[in-house]
This record gives C-alpha cells, sequence and structure tokens, in this order.
C-alpha cells in the first residue's frame, strides 16, 4: 500500500512540474508581448519576419495539433480553420499557410487569438493533471518539445520585432525602459589554443536532459590545432574594416556574398546609420549610439567571412566551436556564468570587463561558423509530423552557435545548433575568429 502511494506521489510530482514549467515558459511568450499595443502584432516587414499575432497563435497551435488532438478523446479544435492558418511548414500535417503572407491576417484579431490560447493552456493543464504513468511517458517528450519550441519563437518574436519596428521612421522602442549597456575597454582579442586530436562532440543526453535531433547522434570528429579568439569582433573591430573600404573591395567576399553587397547595398552592419559623421544603431531601446566595444551584431555570415578574410583569419568550424566550449566548462547554465542573455535584461550585446578566458561564448551574438547546416552521422529523421522540425532544412543554411542577448538562459547548451542562410542578417548574429596553430 505505502509502495503504491509513493508511485502515486511520484507521478504527483512529476505531473506538477510539467504543469508548473508550461506555465511558465506560456507566461514568459505573454510578457514579452506586454509591451505592444494592437497595432504591433499584425505587422511584416518582410517574408522571413513573422507578425507577433502569429507566433503567439502558431505555438498555440503546436499544443493543440500534437498533445490535445492526438490524447484527448473527443477533442474539438477551438476552430478548424487555424489549423490552417497557423500551420509553418508542416506538410505532413496538412496545409501551411503561406509564409509571406502571415501579415495578411487582420482577422482573427489579437482578441480572439488570445482567447484561443487562454482555451489551449485550459486543455492542455487538464491533459497533464489527468495524465497516468503511461500517458505522461508519451505526452512529456512532446511537452517538452513543445516547450523549446515556443522559448525559439521567443526569441523570434523579438528579433522580428526589431526588424518590424526599425521600419518605422518613427524608430519606435520597444520598451523606453531596457538599461543601458555600459561601457567598457575590451583591449585587444587574445587567443586560447587547443590541441588537435579525437573529440566527441553533439548532445550529450545525461547531462543535458534535452536536445534537438539535429544535436544528435553524439560523435567523434577529428580537429588539427587551432586557436579560438577570446572574444567576439568588436564594433570598433568592424569599423576598422568599413573604414578600409571592406563593402567596396571584392577580394575579401565570397563570389555570393559579394553579390549581395552589391544587389542589396550594405555598408556597414543592419540597423547602423550614419547621423552627423557618427554611427547609431537601432535597438530594441530605440536609436543609441554605437558602443564601439561591444560585439557587432547583426552582420551576415557574407560580411562575417569577408570580415575573417581581412583579418587574415577565418571562421571557427562548428566542432572547433564546440570543443572550444567544452573545455570553458560551461555546459547547460550559461546563465549562472553571468552571460548576457535575455534574463538580463539588455536585450542588446555589451561589452564584457571580464578577461578570464573565453569571454560572452553564450549570449551577446550568435556566432557564425564555417560549417553547412547538414545531418551529423547516424542521423535519423524521426517518424510522423514532428520529423519535420529540423532534418529537412538541412540545405544551404550555415551553423551559428552560441545564443543571443534575446536567447533565454534555460534554452541554450554547449550543443545548440541554430542555422540561418549566409545572406540573413536581422537575427542577432556576430563573429568569433579562429586561426590555424
Amino acid at each position: 500500500m505505502a509502495e503504491t502511494q509513493a508511485i502515486r506521489d511520484t507521478a504527483f510530482d512529476a505531473c506538477s512540474l510539467m504543469a508548473m514549467r508550461y506555465r511558465q515558459v506560456r507566461d514568459a511568450t505573454e510578457f514579452l508581448c506586454g509591451p505592444l499595443a494592437n497595432e504591433d502584432f499584425g505587422v511584416q516587414t518582410m517574408p522571413d519576419v513573422s507578425p507577433a499575432k502569429w507566433h503567439i497563435a502558431h505555438t498555440t497551435w503546436f499544443f493543440e495539433t500534437f498533445l490535445l488532438n492526438r490524447f484527448v478523446a473527443g477533442y474539438r479544435l477551438y476552430r478548424p480553420e487555424f489549423d490552417h492558418l497557423f500551420n509553418s511548414y508542416y506538410v505532413t500535417h496538412g496545409e501551411p499557410f503561406l509564409r509571406p503572407h502571415r501579415g495578411f491576417l487582420s482577422r482573427p484579431t489579437v482578441a480572439e487569438v488570445y482567447a484561443y490560447r487562454a482555451a489551449v493552456d485550459e486543455a492542455m493543464l487538464e491533459l497533464i493533471d489527468r495524465c497516468d504513468d503511461q500517458i505522461r511517458s508519451r505526452i512529456q517528450p512532446l511537452i517538452t518539445l513543445g516547450l523549446h519550441h515556443e522559448q525559439q519563437h521567443q526569441e523570434l518574436l523579438l528579433t522580428d520585432l526589431k526588424h518590424a519596428f526599425s521600419h518605422n521612421p518613427l524608430r519606435p522602442a520597444y520598451r523606453e525602459d531596457l538599461p543601458s549597456v555600459g561601457h567598457h575597454d575590451v583591449g585587444e582579442a587574445g587567443w586560447s589554443e587547443f590541441d588537435g586530436g579525437l573529440y566527441d562532440i553533439g548532445a550529450d543526453l545525461d547531462i543535458d536532459g534535452f536536445a534537438y535531433d539535429n544535436e544528435q547522434p553524439r560523435h567523434r570528429v577529428w580537429l588539427e590545432d587551432f586557436a579560438l579568439a577570446d572574444r567576439p569582433v568588436s564594433n570598433a573591430d568592424y569599423l576598422a574594416f568599413i573604414d578600409d573600404g571592406g563593402y567596396r573591395e571584392p577580394r575579401w567576399w565570397l563570389s555570393e556574398g559579394w553579390a549581395t553587397v552589391k544587389a542589396e547595398g550594405w555598408q556597414a552592419p543592419l540597423y547602423w546609420e550614419r547621423r552627423d559623421g557618427e554611427w547609431w544603431q537601432f535597438t530594441l531601446g530605440g536609436m543609441r549610439p554605437v558602443d564601439p566595444s561591444a560585439p557587432v551584431c547583426h552582420v551576415s555570415q557574407f560580411e562575417a567571412d569577408a570580415y575573417a578574410s581581412w583579418a587574415s583569419r577565418r571562421l571557427p568550424t562548428e566542432a572547433e566551436w564546440e570543443v572550444a566550449a567544452q573545455a570553458a566548462a560551461v555546459r547547460t547554465k550559461p546563465l549562472q556564468d553571468g552571460a548576457n542573455l535575455r534574463e538580463a535584461g539588455f536585450l542588446q550585446p555589451m561589452a564584457t570587463a571580464d578577461d578570464h578566458g573565453l569571454r560572452q561564448l553564450y549570449g551577446d551574438v550568435w556566432e557564425w561558423t564555417a560549417s553547412s547546416y547538414t545531418a551529423y552521422p547516424g542521423f535519423r529523421i524521426p517518424d510522423g509530423p514532428v520529423g519535420e522540425y529540423n532534418g529537412k532544412f538541412m540545405s544551404g543554411q550555415m551553423v551559428l552557435r552560441g545564443g543571443s542577448c534575446v536567447t533565454p538562459g534555460d534554452h541554450i547548451r554547449t550543443s545548440y545548433r541554430n542555422f540561418f542562410y549566409p545572406k540573413d542578417r536581422w537575427q542577432f548574429s556576430g563573429i568569433r575568429l579562429a586561426e590555424d596553430r
């Protein structure tokens, strides 16, 4: 009898923790939307940017589609039309609504989307509360995936809002109360050296607890001797590249990168503006002067590669980055190491006075690598619609590592692989240099 009660208590505790985590992540999304006016929720300023309203609806659609509709007997969709409107790219499930057209949706209203969200949350918490061990073993992995998926959209929500607000001539701030970034003399970049050899990379689920399928399986790679810069490239570093004609000299650029520079008219990182002879940048706190010591941000992989060529260095491979991060001994709790992640509250890259070892591996800016986004040896796409989550995008994109100033602190880890096209620069992306030794 006592043993049976202990099992019930354990199941209750697991369900309580699941419910608490569910509320925590879902509430965080709504907190991020707190500063928005209704008019802000529907803006889409390019095909890659999604309106805030779509983000909060799509993350709700995920739980309704992959959990409630599968595990609640007799469940009826909140509105069957939403299954099309808020499907992002799951073609094995149904017909996604075209991404460039998400800004066309004046209806459903913001209020209707929040009502949808509230209804799904109520049903999800009931599902969690009622589940037994057998059901819990089936829904817990999906809930965990759904919450990490929502954290990805929290980050995208902020990057997309920044892009949207930057296109308004008023240059409105997402939040007027964001603290100013501290100014520190970061000095010249130093180098951390690493011996070549055979290394293990990829997610270790015994340590990380959760990882996306694209971080697996853990496997061995051979590296030659290499060194990584001990800090990201700063705005001052990048200004030297600009002032030396970096955007006018084709010899530093990949062919496609140079064609993009000419076609897009790039002369500086995204969000930089010249005012009375000084560089300013648009931030989530509005227009602010460029801090020379802060990491350069909102550069494409083309720009990162060109800067590295100009500096007679190169970008690290993702395996080099991960091996260096493992040596830094901050795997699953980077926030505790003082990283400038979302919880730090700046929502902008900042300089750090820390001069010990590899600085700012986590937070501030996602760091471009020289690695194409492709499958690890032994990777298999999972069965079912959630198999479309990562694997089908392994073409033409490049890997970034380390998280940014808008990444949730409990979302990032050493093995995390972000990926974007080499021309993309609306993400909080920056540069760390590497060299052979």
